[in-house]
């Protein structure tokens, strides 16, 4: 079973009186800067000069710094920008600024797993990661609850990482909700296995051809759309709040009978696991690592592509459509409102 720590574990008088450097302000940035502000830390911004997050964040009332300033004034160093910039950006602007004693901290596992990112023997890497997109971190910690969340500890050169740790976890507002120890390389695989084959790509890929399937048979693009796409969110709730036994509980006895005998019609047991078994071999030997750094390297060309064919699908053309006319289709974006 694993271990999992509350606020009652989570000392964050251990982070008062150090300097906590947060580097990017995007969806995670934002809810961690301003969670930290908001629990009496320390903290600061670290952005790039020029950047259209600098006058939001100063706006939210945090000092902000260019990364190298921050770097250097902070103890504590999150970096919370993309995975496939953090090695440059390390490189350039936060190593030349570490010093021994520093504790050095992560959302996600990728660069230190894959060792693009390989820190001086002398400083903590810690990795804390809120298992929920930022704005969700922040909205649960100004309602006075927390996501859960996961530490890791890759390199525990003072002996007191995990004190710092969770101490941080607490100030982000984790501890409320539990704080699950793992490590660097679970969280990593565990992640990228994890998106690619259910959250991210699995979940796309399904909806799609599911979109696809009933507008080739002649029903109508909307109808598709919000038997396919829109109740996605619904189920998904249900099964958060209480697992597989809450969905079915409140579906239909129709709709449970066709989990059960068209579930696995769909997707075969043997052959999805054995495709399943690959894509998890891929991401183990960092053959995806090494697919995605070329693929950031080389411009982004097929990324980009993929990107540009989506948005044209008429699954995204059509729900564009149908979610102007819905209730809260003048919502703001949850990442760029106002905090």
């Amino acid at each position: 079973m694993a271990k999992m720590y509350y606020e009652k574990d989570c000392d964050i008088t251990k982070i008062y009186g150090r300097k906590i450097a947060v580097i990017g302000y995007g969806s995670q940035g934002h809810a961690h800067a301003l969670n930290l502000k908001d629990s009496g830390c320390d903290v600061c911004v670290g952005l790039r000069e020029g950047s259209k997050n600098w006058k939001a964040a100063e706006d939210a009332g945090l000092t902000v710094k260019t990364v190298a300033e921050a770097a250097k004034w902070g103890d504590i160093i999150m970096i919370l920008i993309n995975d496939e910039v953090q090695a440059k950006v390390y490189k350039s602007e936060i190593a030349p600024n570490l010093e021994a004693g520093n504790a050095l901290m992560f959302a996600h596992g990728f660069n230190i797993h894959f060792k693009q990112i390989v820190p001086p023997a002398d400083v903590d890497v810690i990795m804390i990661a809120p298992k929920g997109p930022g704005h969700t971190v922040r909205s649960q910690y100004v309602n006075g609850k927390g996501v859960p969340m996961l530490i890791c500890v890759e390199q525990n050169a003072t002996g007191k990482a995990y004190d710092i740790g969770l101490a941080y976890a607490a100030g982000i507002g984790g501890a409320r909700a539990g704080v699950m120890e793992t490590t660097f390389q679970a969280e990593t695989v565990t992640d990228l296995f994890g998106e690619q084959t259910v959250l991210c790509g699995g979940i796309v890929q399904l909806m799609k051809l599911a979109f696809e399937t009933l507008v080739e048979a002649g029903y109508a693009p909307e109808n598709a759309y919000f038997e396919t796409i829109h109740e996605m969110k619904l189920i998904v709730d249900l099964i958060n709040k209480g697992g597989i036994a809450m969905m079915n509980y409140s579906i239909s006895d129709t709709a449970e009978y066709g989990e059960y005998v068209s579930g696995p019609r769909i997707l075969p047991e043997k052959e999805t696991k054995e495709r399943m078994k690959a894509v998890l071999q891929d991401i183990q030997d960092g053959t995806f690592a090494g697919k995605w750094i070329a693929e950031n390297n080389n411009g982004r060309t097929y990324f980009n592509r993929s990107r540009a064919i989506l948005a044209q699908h008429p699954m995204e053309t059509v729900g564009a459509e149908l979610r102007k006319n819905m209730l809260w289709g003048d919502d703001v974006d949850p990442d760029t409102a106002s905090n």
